[in-house]
């Protein structure tokens, strides 16, 4: 099952194992069982520290326990961890083992800190690029705390408890019987989800920082790429972040970054933040700014916990998020049928009927995806041509069960029990109404600047993107904007670090100019 490099870099791996390792299998006579135990087999023998028994009597079965040799399981893998969950397998036999985890002493502090029963299961896809980081961070938390356990669920296998928790997207955490959260989450994100005290303690300490030179708020390409610039110029820099890689984050395949033949989002925005960190850069993870104010004395930024931050310069780069379809029932049924990544959330449609809104390169992207796995696809584009590539329409076109709808507004989204059932929209050559009988949506249509919390305070255009000069230069002096959020044109990766080195420049370039106070002598003159 595992090929001879991978067995190679295994070996290495568990080298660092702390204490003997157990991984305790519960089988029945399936096909699954005998891989996983046949996969258990091999990693054992990578490592004269870890031990297979076949003894386990848990509910879900095929599943397995990592633990001490002589310590209660508190992380279970209910599926195989083949794919991206390979390595969250790897790091749970090593964070189990007692190997120092790579996070901060203070989340781990607050972690050690949680005195309350917490039973989580994490439910994932194995093609999910966004669970892995879910299923780690609580394996960790499991690991350094008897109170919390975890259990991995892949969901392709546990149908009857997909159905039974009415999973519709993957990563879904479950805490102690209810849902807790949707969607990538850090163990900083998780820890303070559950840390409720914190919030108020966290905000005067970042109230009570001395002011920056540089402030950049937003943590993708464009506000990693300005942080490295400013903090290059030793000025004092800080970066604000709601989810440090913004929409990177959700992106699989990156082939079009010059000079890296092809990475994957998370992947990059691991480099990006280490890239970050080596220099003397202050970043605050997991913090929104609400307001942005001119001050006598410079610029403030407020953050939605009530801490106000101080700097001379603003850099804005919040990017932008997915555009929503705004129509009844869309809300009410995120989660629950309507989606927004067809790559993570597709293998839970397998076998039905699902709809793609948006016909330009990742709808028809989408559609080409998710035809190998449902039943059947129906891409509705508002427009009366689609606007995707030619080689991706020939493409979509040779797929037996794709159907293209064209001049089709979207109405709103049905459903009954809680999940999607159908789709009514409108056919904008004549304005009949239709509905289609599905289980699944998947919303497509572009993507929106995150610039509400700015509006009133400095020039954004029709689109709400921010107007910036040639220099990045906002209407606002001192504040500079750059990426996703701007008015520049192609919303792509490497131009949005671009624009942050950019902006970056054009903010040391005024704080030299704003520092020069000219002479009373020259002024008279």
């Amino acid at each position: 099952m595992l090929d001879t490099n991978i067995k190679s870099q295994l070996k290495v791996y568990f080298e660092k194992i702390v204490s003997p390792i157990v991984l305790v299998a519960s089988l029945d006579e399936g096909d699954s069982s005998k891989q996983m135990l046949e996969l258990l087999n091999e990693v054992a023998e990578q490592s004269d520290k870890i031990t297979v028994k076949t003894d386990g009597k848990a509910t879900h079965t095929p599943s397995f326990t990592v633990s001490k040799l002589d310590q209660e399981a508190r992380i279970t893998f209910a599926g195989l961890p083949m794919g991206h969950e390979m390595t969250s397998f790897i790091l749970a036999i090593l964070q189990a083992s007692g190997y120092p985890a790579k996070v901060e002493q203070e989340i781990i502090d607050r972690i050690i800190k949680l005195d309350s029963k917490l039973n989580f299961q994490t439910f994932i896809s194995l093609s999910c690029h966004n669970c892995p980081d879910v299923v780690q961070a609580l394996n960790l938390m499991a690991a350094l705390n008897p109170n919390v356990t975890h259990e991995m669920v892949d969901g392709a296998l546990y149908q009857e408890l997909v159905d039974q928790f009415q999973i519709m997207a993957v990563p879904t955490v479950i805490l102690n019987g209810e849902v807790f959260g949707q969607g990538r989450m850090s163990v900083e994100e998780i820890v303070a989800k559950l840390d409720t005290a914190s919030p108020k303690e966290e905000a005067a300490k970042l109230s009570a920082k001395d002011p920056y030179d540089v402030l950049v708020i937003g943590g993708g390409p464009a506000g990693s790429a300005a942080a490295i610039y400013a903090a290059r110029k030793g000025i004092r820099t800080g970066i604000v972040a709601e989810r440090f890689g913004g929409q990177v984050m959700d992106t699989m395949g990156i082939e079009n970054f010059i000079s890296v033949k092809e990475t994957e989002g998370p992947k990059l925005v691991q480099a990006l933040e280490q890239h970050v960190k080596s220099y003397e850069v202050d970043i605050m993870n997991l913090q929104r700014a609400n307001a942005l104010r001119k001050t006598a004395n410079g610029l403030e930024v407020e953050l939605a916990n009530g801490a106000v931050l101080k700097s001379k310069s603003v850099i804005l780069s919040t990017g932008a998020r997915w555009r929503e379809m705004n129509v009844p029932g869309e809300q009410e049924y995120r989660g629950k049928g309507v989606a927004y990544c067809p790559h993570c959330d597709g293998p839970l449609f397998k076998g039905k009927r699902v709809a793609v809104i948006g016909g330009g390169n990742s709808g028809v992207e989408a559609a080409i995806d998710l035809a190998g796995i449902v039943s059947h696809v129906t891409l509705i584009e508002f427009d009366s041509k689609l606007r995707a590539d030619a080689v991706l329409q020939k493409k979509m076109a040779s797929l037996p069960n794709v159907t293209v709808i064209m001049s089709a507004l979207t109405k709103e989204v049905l459903g009954a029990g809680g999940k999607v059932n159908g789709l009514r929209y409108q056919d904008r050559t004549n304005n009949s109404e239709h509905t289609l009988e599905l289980e699944g949506i998947f919303v497509q249509i572009g993507l929106l600047p995150n610039t509400d919390w700015l509006k009133g305070t400095l020039d954004l255009s029709k689109h709400g993107e921010v107007i910036v000069d040639t220099k990045g230069e906002t209407s606002l002096p001192g504040v500079f904007a750059a990426g996703d959020c701007t008015t520049v044109p192609y919303k792509q990766i490497i131009i949005a670090m671009g624009e942050g080195a950019k902006a970056s420049l054009g903010a040391f370039d005024y704080l030299i100019r704003s520092s020069v106070t000219e002479p009373e002598e020259a002024l008279a003159a």
